[in-house]
């Protein structure tokens, strides 16, 4: 009867039926708003992954990654690819999600969910979503990959500096902190303040010029050299990997026969 009653006082009482349409239209907003937050929860893991797809493909096609050569004399097709432009690819990058990472040992891996069979190698550079430099694949199977990260006791990388490119240095890790590294066998002489920039030098075939690795956030002088022991802030952040890109080097191979074959002269 109770119900009834309100029924009809609300059913036949245009300020009765005003005041409950409100109430309810502010009900069904809050369980709708609800819904929505699970909703976009849901569809996180969908949406991260076109994300990824979406910067696997720009970060191919930017200018760094491909080269012009010397043509001059050249007299067969070479075999590496091409663009539109009639440039070289050099470098290309391949999202991997991660599925293992570790930061609190002497030595870290991260292990990716990306093998051979999705044409993962071995020594190629991996970095995360904003290009900071994660550690170099190390070994791969099938469908998997195992990353030397940064935060391992035998990992060593080379970098410059942004405010004085001759700064180049060396990247270890003292086993001490994630997400804190140390660059040593920089000279005194060298200009560097706490805030720099610490990007990768290009001069190896693992990692392209300019990708980020740190910032300083310390100079100490070594008082048994003449160099500085600078402290670095890592730009990928250790604790919270997800998804990473493996980058290629396409003339990787060439190159490493060449300095093969120099070595081998030498040693005959």
């Amino acid at each position: 009867m109770q119900w009834l009653s309100i029924y009809l006082i609300v059913h036949y009482n245009r300020y009765h039926n005003a005041v409950a349409s409100g109430y309810m239209n502010e009900i069904t907003g809050r369980v709708n708003q609800q819904y929505a937050k699970v909703d976009d929860f849901l569809a996180l893991k969908k949406k991260n992954q076109e994300l990824q797809r979406q910067n696997e493909r720009l970060l191919n096609l930017m200018k760094q990654n491909f080269e012009v050569p010397d043509t001059t004399t050249k007299i067969v097709t070479d075999s590496i690819p091409y663009d539109t432009l009639g440039n070289h690819r050099k470098w290309i990058y391949q999202a991997a999600k991660v599925v293992s990472n570790s930061v609190s040992t002497q030595n870290n891996f991260v292990v990716l969910g990306r093998g051979a069979a999705q044409q993962l190698k071995k020594d190629e550079g991996v970095i995360d979503a904003n290009n900071g430099v994660v550690g170099i694949v190390t070994d791969v199977s099938e469908n998997y990959a195992v990353v030397m990260s940064l935060l391992h006791k035998d990992s060593k990388i080379n970098a410059l500096l942004k405010n004085d490119p001759l700064g180049g240095g060396t990247i270890i890790w003292d086993g001490k902190e994630p997400n804190y590294l140390s660059m040593i066998n920089v000279r005194k002489s060298v200009k560097v303040a706490k805030g720099d920039t610490v990007f990768t030098s290009g001069i190896t075939t693992t990692f392209p010029y300019g990708l980020m690795v740190g910032t300083v956030d310390k100079v100490e002088p070594d008082k048994s050299t003449n160099n500085y022991i600078i402290t670095i802030k890592s730009t990928a952040n250790f604790y919270n990997l997800q998804y990473v890109y493996a980058i290629d080097n396409y003339q990787r191979e060439e190159i490493n026969k060449l300095i093969e074959k120099a070595k081998s002269k030498i040693n005959n």
